[in-house]
């Protein structure tokens, strides 16, 4: 039919390098104007979909094909990139890797160069282009240097010229601060109503998605579709439970503290449920529910003294003091472009203050060198791929030992146990090359954690996993902080993370540090939360429409499912 725009009809797709299929028997209908939510857990085939959805498979990752696929009337047999990326528009999770200018507008105007457009058309086009996704003063700057928000405006703008049917996604929110998510958000809903087109949305964020409304959820597991629906179908239902997807926390809560859901209708939006039903339920469990005690922190790990650091002539960090204590768990938050990575890496010495001190263990960390810093604070970067030196997973997660000189047999034992406790060991002789962006991350994580050192930053532990690898990466973290008094920082954009995973927060906003205190009270804060480009969670919505105590309910009711999470794991 002319208003299917595409189609699979028992599709299955096996890479040229691996045996089995990564997708099997796919069959989906997408009709013309629709904006889906592809969903589902890490390896589920999810990528792979939407890579033929573009063209990419089979011309750029070749295998064999078994069944029909076809995008707007073409074949994907007998399509190519080249034809594909001119009806459907791909904005990559990692914006670095689909940059090609020397700047924004150059990156903007390379498909027109490609298709000799004359300059002066050109130019125009460039124009109304960053005018519709937002970046219009920033046509000269470099696209390296962008936040994230604005990388991924400056990709979208870039495949905008053709005027494509379909534009596809692939984890827009998984590097964006929590008010630019909320943006891209909005952009992509502005960009489905305006010009029509057919939206796919590849995400593990769910409640960030449902900001606005999408038409269906298609959720694939074990390369297979496990569900298509609405979102009121999908929400009301046990499919995410059973796939490993996390709902909204406002419907945790309603299905585990207020008895189970009561309508089936509008559950994608908080403001349409009606909480009266709820209500007693809710009141008695903020009543009854035990506070959580939360143990003593130690002596001071990390000490920072009046510190400042400019990259050339642009401070980045200005008069940052502060003291971290030995065991605790701190969540470093704020916008894209504050300076927490910054932060992050002066603590580790791979970059030197400008003016001020910094103290590690109760010395001065000025005169130590990088190695000798490494011994006491891990360091898990933002981007996988500037950590990953080896071509296997176990080689690298080995790595630091045997740089240390580590007997064979410890070796062993410590990479396994960590293989084993981040979900990498059967993907152990793995090419790194063959793993994903999510997985890629677990790899880095795995070669820090190796060393137990006494503090370990985390940059974005979680962009691009789903919850089940969410869990363990986070429960394992957890279980060093308990058993080893590990200090643990999270550079994080997750605000439940922040919430599950943190006892202390560090607010940054501009450089400066704008708040400092236990993270129930910081993510409350309607101040702080718009200062920093912040989002309340809607835990603390939930709580103000019950009027109950925000700080108080969304601790108690974060510490509820840990442990029943916890009872779960241990039956």
């Amino acid at each position: 039919m002319e208003d299917e725009i595409i189609q699979f009809r028992d599709f299955s797709f096996r890479y040229a390098s691996q045996k089995e299929p990564t997708l099997k028997h796919i069959n989906l209908t997408i009709r013309r104007g629709e904006k889906i939510l592809l969903l589902g857990p890490s390896g589920s085939g999810k990528s792979t979909l939407a890579n033929c959805m573009n063209g990419l498979i089979p011309e750029s990752y070749p295998g064999e094909i078994t069944g029909n696929c076809k995008i707007a009337g073409i074949s994907l047999r007998e399509g190519t990139v080249l034809k594909l990326s001119r009806l459907v528009g791909t904005v990559l999770q990692d914006s670095d890797a689909q940059f090609v200018g020397l700047s924004v507008g150059e990156d903007i105007a390379f498909s027109l160069e490609n298709r000799n457009v004359p300059r002066k058309n050109m130019l125009w086009m460039v124009k109304k282009a960053a005018e519709k996704v937002g970046i219009a003063s920033l046509l000269n700057h470099l696209p390296y240097n962008l936040s994230g928000g604005q990388k991924q405006k400056a990709a979208l703008a870039g495949v905008l010229h053709e005027k494509v049917d379909i534009l596809l996604f692939d984890e827009p929110l998984a590097s964006l601060d929590p008010k630019a998510g909320m943006d891209t958000i909005d952009l992509i809903d502005q960009l489905h109503r305006d010009l029509g087109v057919t939206v796919v949305i590849v995400e593990h964020r769910l409640e960030d998605v449902l900001y606005r409304s999408v038409d269906r959820i298609i959720l694939l597991d074990d390369g297979q579709i496990a569900a298509s629906g609405t979102p009121d179908e999908i929400l009301s239902s046990s499919v995410l439970q059973k796939h490993g997807i996390r709902e909204p926390l406002y419907l945790s809560a309603i299905k585990d503290i207020g008895g189970g859901l009561r309508q089936r209708k509008h559950l994608s939006n908080l403001d349409s449920i009606n909480l009266e039903p709820y209500r007693s339920a809710f009141v008695n469990f903020s009543k009854n529910y035990p506070v959580r005690k939360y143990p003593a922190a130690g002596k001071p790990l990390i000490e920072l003294e009046n510190v400042d650091f400019s990259y050339g002539d642009e401070p980045v960090l200005k008069n940052i003091s502060l003291t971290i204590r030995q065991g605790e768990r701190i969540a470093l938050i704020g916008e894209n472009g504050a300076g927490k990575s910054t932060l992050a890496k002066l603590i580790c010495g791979v970059i030197r203050p400008r003016r001020g001190k910094i103290r590690i263990d109760g010395k001065d960390s000025l005169p130590m060198s990088i190695q000798e810093l490494a011994r006491k604070i891990g360091f898990v970067m933002q981007d996988p791929n500037q950590m990953l030196v080896k071509d296997i997973v176990q080689n690298e997660v080995r790595l630091a030992l045997e740089l240390r000189k580590y007997d064979e047999k410890t070796i062993s034992r410590e990479t396994e146990i960590v293989l084993k406790l981040t979900g990498l060991y059967p993907m152990r002789h793995w090419p790194i090359g063959a793993l994903s962006y999510g997985q890629r991350k677990r790899v880095t994580i795995a070669s820090i954690l190796v060393l137990r050192p006494q503090c370990m930053i985390l940059d974005e532990p979680t962009a691009g996993q789903d919850y089940a690898h969410y869990t363990e990466i986070m429960e394992f973290i957890q279980k060093l902080n308990d058993s080893l008094g590990m200090t643990v920082i999270f550079i994080t954009h997750d605000m439940h993370l922040a919430l599950e995973y943190t006892d202390r927060a560090l607010v940054l906003s501009g450089g400066r540090l704008i708040g400092d205190g236990p993270v129930y009270g910081i993510l409350s804060n309607d101040r702080m939360i718009e200062k920093a480009s912040l989002k309340k969670t809607s835990i603390f919505l939930l709580a103000q429409k019950l009027g109950l105590d925000p700080p108080s309910f969304a601790e108690k009711f974060v510490t509820f499912e840990r442990e029943r999470r916890r009872d779960k794991i241990s039956e």
